[in-house]
This record gives C-alpha cells, structure tokens and sequence, in this order.
C-alpha cells in the first residue's frame, strides 16, 4: 500500500537517493535539488510539501507539490491560488509496479484537502516528449491548456 510521509531527519538520505533511470534524468531534477526548492519557494511566499512515497514501508518515489508558487511566469489561465505538482518519481528500482498510478491518487487526496488554501485547479508542468508522465496524467483527468511555462507543456485538473 501506498502512503505519502514527511521527509525527516530520519528518511532524508533514503529519499535523496532515490533516482529515476538514466533517460528520464532530463525530465526531473534530483530529490535533494527538489528539496533545496522547498526552502527557496517557503522563503518566497510559496507553500510547498515534499513528501517522500513509500509502499509499504519502502521508501519508493518523491512528490513536490505546493501552493501559490512563486518565481514562475505563470500562464495568465493560471490562477495564483492553484496547486502544482512541480516534481513526482519513483525510483527505477520501483517502476512498473503500479506506484506510480496509486501515488497519484494519494497526492490528489491530500490535495484535494486543501492544506494551503482553497483552489480551483491543480497544474503540473511538464516535458511535451515525456510520453509515460502524459499519459498517466490524462488518465486522471488532466488535460493540457495549450500552454507553455518555463518550456514545458502545462495540464490542468479542475479540483
């Protein structure tokens, strides 16, 4: 079973460890720059979660969503008070397990709580050639608004 924990000071090096394959390594930055991330947006009137996704009690992928995000250009269909999911992986010893389709519903629950703030949407940027994330995104219904932010593809979910 999936579940989404906070990164502590006892699980931070499995999860900064975690990697996706060499090819996919294009398409996300690594779990520590990510983290990095966390601090600058928090600093900067974002409202970030790290969170580290563990099957079981394996730790097995990373997601970065936040709300309010800052230091982006955001698209003009792009409300401020949204959320994004910036970064999700499973590690490359993990893939192909279905984590990453039952990760996903866990990520939509927790932000479908609204930990921030309320929101309409929720977005997540993305690499247009990143065939795999594209589908797995519209499988839950989103879809792209014709739009690009900071060269990448943006989709959207109404929540």
């Amino acid at each position: 079973m999936i579940t989404l924990r906070k990164i502590t000071l006892d699980n931070r090096r499995d999860i900064f460890n975690l990697e996706v394959t060499e090819d996919q390594r294009r398409y996300v930055a690594s779990n520590l720059s990510s983290v990095a991330s966390c601090y600058v947006l928090a600093t900067n009137g974002g409202h970030p979660f790290p969170l580290a996704i563990y099957a079981d009690e394996q730790p097995v992928g990373f997601v970065m969503t936040t709300y309010r995000i800052t230091g982006y250009d955001l698209p003009a269909s792009i409300p401020e008070e949204s959320y994004c999911i910036l970064r999700l992986m499973i590690d490359k010893q993990h893939q192909n397990q279905g984590y990453g389709r039952e990760a996903m519903d866990k990520i939509l629950a927790f932000i479908r709580t609204y930990p921030a703030g309320p929101a309409r949407f929720c977005w997540i940027p993305y690499k247009e050639e990143n065939i795999a994330a594209k589908k797995l995104y519209e499988s839950f219904g989103f879809r792209s608004n014709g739009e690009i932010c900071c060269e990448e593809s943006i989709t959207v979910l109404a929540l």
